[in-house]
């Protein structure tokens, strides 16, 4: 009787390649900066999703093998005597991935008999997996020393920029020929797959929505984008990722949970991710760089990615009451988020997108089910005090004769509490003398003009301050509402 055998497959290096420079034959107006890495990244999804469906086509099995893909790696089922022909068609793409991506992405695969416990069978795929990311690099030989030049990715002319960057947005159909096994193509193909983003059997999920210009012809660039903000102009990115997905899915028993976790977590951000920048406050702001297994980027207008950070957040709570209270523990279950915004409204987007990286990094450090923004770490219920905060300095603002006035002496109070913080040794933002605290936000009120301004001031002096028996401490949430409500109202 034919045994049967578990194939994971990894692509490694994608951040390196999303960051990697463009090739001179791809660099031109500031849009092909913008579409080379949203091509990029979407090369990097379909890759996961394609080769494992070529794979089961071309060996003529079933695509019930298939157990899970996306997010840049898959898992399929297979008959020991596949192994063989599997390990060529995988070697074969490996080499041509290689080659378009400059070297930058490297397709590993571990295999290893279904014998034993799903926990068994899991850590042997880990180690030979572990063993073959140690050997991804270059193989020992007489040249294995010599000194090389790395070169931009992307090669294939414009493939990054025009087919996948551009013609992919609209396309019905990603394929897949044997001709070019590492490359995704969109108009023909051997074998054609639907993408779609919702629960469809057989389709791919692919989350690709792109503001519109203002002629409706193409994507809006940076600088709409920028235009379309509130307040000052600007834009940024959103990046996104769940808590200890990893360890969940080490906790699963069974290969039928495992594919099934995976498979829920892609369809929710690929589905839900969608429909949310489809909506009437989102979708002339934000567009999508990639949706994976566990993680999600986003750019757009700097206005609309807090709210639409705070409605993942919401949805994502839901999904994870709904279909994941069976399964013990916090892990896999919270999601943390980090926006960083662009300096200068013509920075490139992949620096955007590598500093939110880095910000997405020091609020998982921190804390987890958390949110990083204009520079701060905040707990999602504090983000949501944050923003009623943030709508009455608004308020009081308007209400005012001289609005940045106000703002700006407001932002002498966390002036003050930081130096208060450095002389101190608990480092906490608060004020010896709080007492000078109230006086100064009257006098950035100034006298009252009418009922409803007073009544705004107790109201901001109730939610910026946490108030003890001697001293008063600035609410963590405080400075966020306040450079919020400052980008707003500037011009």
């Amino acid at each position: 009787m034919s045994v049967q055998i578990f194939l994971q497959g990894k692509i490694l290096g994608t951040e390196e390649f999303l960051l990697s420079p463009a090739p001179v034959f791809e660099l031109g107006a500031a849009v092909d900066s913008e579409r080379l890495l949203a091509g990029r990244a979407r090369y990097i999804t379909l890759l996961s999703e394609v080769l494992p469906r070529a794979l089961l086509t071309e060996l003529g099995l079933s695509k019930i093998l298939l157990g899970s893909s996306g997010g840049g790696q898959f898992l399929v089922v297979l008959p020991s005597e596949a192994r063989s022909k599997a390990e060529d068609f995988l070697s074969a793409a490996a080499n041509e991935i290689d080659e378009k991506s400059a070297g930058h992405l490297k397709l590993v695969a571990a295999v290893t008999e279904n014998l034993g416990d799903w926990s068994i069978v899991r850590k042997r795929l880990n180690e030979e997996m572990q063993a073959r990311r140690g050997a991804s690099g270059r193989p020992f030989g007489p040249g294995a020393f010599a000194p090389f030049a790395a070169i931009p990715a992307g090669g294939g002319g414009n493939y990054f920029t025009d087919e996948l960057g551009t013609e992919l947005r609209t396309a019905e159909f990603a394929g897949w020929s044997p001709e070019a096994p590492g490359t995704v193509v969109t108009k023909t193909g051997k074998y054609l797959w639907s993408l779609t983003t919702g629960q469809t059997p057989d389709a791919i999920p692919f989350a690709r929505h792109a503001a519109p210009s203002d002629d409706g012809s193409e994507p809006a660039d940076l600088a709409t984008l920028a235009r379309r903000a509130k307040g000052r102009p600007g834009w940024g990115v959103l990046r996104g990722d769940v808590d200890d997905f990893g360890v969940r899915l080490r906790r699963i028993n069974t290969i039928e949970e495992h594919v099934q976790l995976s498979v829920m977590y892609k369809q929710f951000f690929a589905g839900e991710i969608e429909l949310l920048c489809s909506l009437p406050e989102f979708w002339r702001k934000v567009s999508i760089i990639f949706t994976g297994g566990d993680d999600f980027a986003l750019y757009g207008s700097w206005d609309a990615l807090i709210p639409l950070a705070r409605e993942i957040q919401r949805l994502f709570h839901r999904f994870s009451e709904e279909n994941l209270k069976d399964f013990p523990g916090p892990e896999g279950k919270t999601l943390t988020m980090a926006i960083a915004l662009a300096p200068e409204i013509d920075a490139s987007l992949a620096s955007v997108y590598e500093d939110a990286g880095h910000r997405l990094e020091l609020a998982k450090s921190a804390d987890k089910d958390c949110v990083h923004v204009f520079g701060r770490t905040l707990e999602w219920r504090q983000l949501a005090a944050a923003s009623d905060l943030r709508e009455t300095i608004t308020r009081m603002a308007e209400e005012l004769d001289s609005p940045q006035q106000f703002l700006a002496e407001l932002a002498a109070l966390y002036r003050k509490a930081s130096v208060v913080a450095d002389e101190s040794t608990g480092g906490e933002a608060r004020f010896r003398k709080p007492w000078r605290v109230y006086r100064r936000l009257n006098l950035a009120v100034g006298e009252p003009k009418a009922r409803e301004i007073q009544k705004l001031r107790n109201q901001l002096t109730n939610e910026m301050l946490a108030k003890s028996f001697a001293q008063v401490k600035l609410r963590p949430g405080g400075r966020v509402a306040l450079d919020w409500a400052r980008l707003l109202t500037e011009v």
